[in-house]
């Protein structure tokens, strides 16, 4: 003790050098019984408040903590961290609003601090808050590009909102990242496979991090049931069966009854299998028990979407149908987080189809130099389910064609104008040679992204509601082939009331039957007033004529393209087989080869369409399909 110390001031000091030995062993019990023995001269302490307040929150002690860090924002109300702390014990005592808050002082405090705004993210995907979850996210990413755990969640609020270019942006780099803890590296697999990048979403499955032992054989199963979905969604059904032996079902009913996320993870693993494989009653069985146990929208959507397809295949179409509508209930309360505004009676999901150039504004365009010949992508296009990738695979089976599985690239070309300052597509007109190199120059980016070996081979297009941009198309690319699917307007709509969809938007459009075919309508109307006024180079590729009569339309086609031997692209289903991803609900069919079993599927479910008919009837009539 020194001459200036006082007796109160030397205990004062043992104490805190005390709790601070106990923090640093992790001795939260001991932290916490110091600082209360400490009483009033604790409590004036910063240091010591500091170190009660983090431990109190890592024993669980919510209530005390937040009382401890609202004393230390109440007595220094300049420091970041203290909100940030407060904000997270909030957080976990089921304060959301005050969390938020805190949080928001903390950010507005510490504007450049990734840590807070990456915390106020989590809380906001807690909250089911998607697009301010992304908008945050994104925010901290800016802050800090090498923050990867920010990158993961950014990325994964933006594949929830149907950002797939966001989404890309943030996994930019992903197949390098270290190994994860299981449940983000299963979060992280996902969103990789929807990329088409297989082999990178299973590397980050067998990389990732098990949790402590009472935990970690529940993830074991989980990770190998993502594995499963991983294989049969890339057509290795061998590797799908063999790592279904890892999940015997007899084991599920061992596990603790509150473990449903594992039963419903491994339930439909096996229920996936077991649709490829024609066992359709154990697939119906299987997504019913997911579906007794089901807690959040999104895997009731899941199980309720393969439950319809199983009754389907069954036959049991009344069964079929509800499973459907069960499925699209639960999807609205995911688009209603998202999009709420397309949830209105009037309103219109398919925003692009009111996006018209007329006549008038036609003639006014200055002209431009276009690509020649091989330079021009060939375009597929078509309202979804209409055999677009079909189509796509056959291309992509022909030596001289490359296809990028279904790319938004051109939709992203408007959204980049309109960013600029520019009107979609009323600028178009007043493109300058600049201007369009340039937007070529960027799809050019984009596409070699994907595609950085297409080399001369010429580039496939396919997306089907590129059939909405076609005043982009023909401002860049006048020149260039365009085929439009078509098949039956009610076996589309009926194929696409089956199957998820990711698109919010698309959520809503599909969520009921009318909905779905005013939108096939509003669609329909854009495309026959674009083509009027651009008169494209174009073929109408029908589905029910390809399936009835397949080498006289491959011999079509390939008059199409000018090529000079079109038949390989009948092998179309062997080429298809061999890739190991295709992002559409198509990428079973594909692999089987033509077949007329899809044809006029829709008259099982006639009086579910008879309401529909007369939006549908004028369509009909002017595509050339009876009832």
């Amino acid at each position: 003790m020194t001459d200036r110390q006082s007796p109160s001031d030397v205990n004062a000091q043992r104490l805190t050098t005390a709790i601070s030995a106990a923090y640093n062993a992790g001795e939260m019990e001991r932290v916490i019984a110091l600082a209360t023995q400490a009483g009033e001269s604790g409590q004036s302490n910063e240091f010591i408040q500091l170190l009660l307040g983090t431990a109190q929150q890592a024993s669980h002690l919510y209530s005390a903590s937040v009382a401890t860090f609202l004393r230390l924002t109440a007595d220094h109300p300049a420091v970041s961290a203290y909100w940030n702390n407060l904000a997270l014990a909030q957080q976990q005592l089921g304060d959301a609003a005050a969390s938020e808050l805190a949080f928001q002082t903390a950010s507005s405090l510490a504007p450049d601090d990734a840590e807070i705004l990456y915390n106020l993210g989590l809380l906001l995907i807690s909250e089911r808050r998607w697009p301010q979850a992304r908008e945050t996210l994104m925010d901290a990413v800016q802050l800090n590009p090498d923050f990867i755990e920010a990158r993961l969640q950014a990325a994964y609020a933006c594949y929830i909102c149907g950002d797939n270019s966001g989404q890309e942006v943030m996994l930019t780099g992903a197949a390098e990242w270290p190994a994860q803890p299981a449940d983000q590296a299963m979060i992280l697999a996902d969103m990789l496979s929807v990329q088409g990048d297989t082999d990178a979403a299973l590397r980050a499955l067998a990389m990732a991090t098990l949790p402590e032992a009472s935990e970690a054989e529940a993830s074991r199963l989980r990770l190998a049931s993502h594995r499963v979905g991983l294989y049969e969604r890339s057509n290795q059904l061998t590797l799908a069966r063999e790592t279904l032996l890892q999940l015997p079902l007899d084991l599920l009913d061992m596990l603790p009854a509150e473990d449903v996320r594992t039963r419903s993870a491994c339930w439909s693993a096996h229920a996936a299998v077991a649709l490829r494989d024609g066992r359709h009653a154990d697939a119906a069985e299987l997504y019913r028990h997911v579906l007794a146990i089901a807690s959040d929208e999104e895997s009731t959507a899941s199980a309720s979407f393969g439950l319809a397809q199983a009754c389907d295949r069954q036959a049991r179409y009344v069964e079929a149908w509800q499973a459907a509508e069960g499925a699209h209930t639960a999807q609205l309360g995911t688009a209603r987080e998202i999009v709420p505004e397309l949830l209105a009676a009037d309103s219109k999901p398919l925003q692009m189809a009111e996006r018209i150039v007329s006549h008038l504004e036609y003639a006014r365009w200055t002209s431009l130099p276009a690509p020649q010949g091989r330079q021009n992508p060939v375009f597929v296009v078509g309202f979804p389910r209409s055999g677009t990738t079909l189509l796509e695979q056959m291309l992509d089976a022909h030596p001289d064609f490359r296809s990028m599985d279904e790319r938004a690239f051109i939709h992203e070309l408007t959204e980049r104008m309109e960013l600029v300052g520019q009107h979609y597509p009323a600028d178009l007109a007043n493109l300058t040679r600049t201007d369009a190199d340039q937007l070529r120059a960027v799809y050019a980016r984009m596409v070699g992204k994907v595609l950085p070996d297409l080399g001369v081979k010429r580039l496939v297009d396919k997306n089907p509601l590129n059939m909405l941009c076609l005043p982009m198309i023909m401002r860049l690319f006048p020149e260039a082939p365009i085929i439009l699917c078509l098949r039956h307007p009610c076996d589309v709509l009926l194929s696409c009331y089956l199957q998820p969809f990711r698109s919010p938007a698309y959520m809503v459009m599909c969520s009921s039957l009318q909905r779905l075919a005013e939108g096939y309508v509003q669609a329909f109307e854009q495309w026959h007033k674009q083509v009027q006024v651009f008169s494209p180079h174009l073929l109408e590729w029908r589905y029910e004529s390809v399936v009835g009569d397949f080498n006289a339309n491959v011999a079509s086609l390939g008059e199409f393209l000018e090529l000079e031997d079109a038949s390989p692209m009948a092998l179309f289903a062997e080429h298809a087989r061999g890739k190991r991803f295709i992002s559409t609900p198509s990428y079973a069919q594909v692999t089987q080869g033509i077949s007329n079993k899809a044809v006029n599927r829709w008259h099982a479910y006639r009086d579910m369409f008879e309401p529909v008919l007369p939006t549908l009837r004028p369509i009909m009539q002017r595509l050339g399909y009876a009832e």
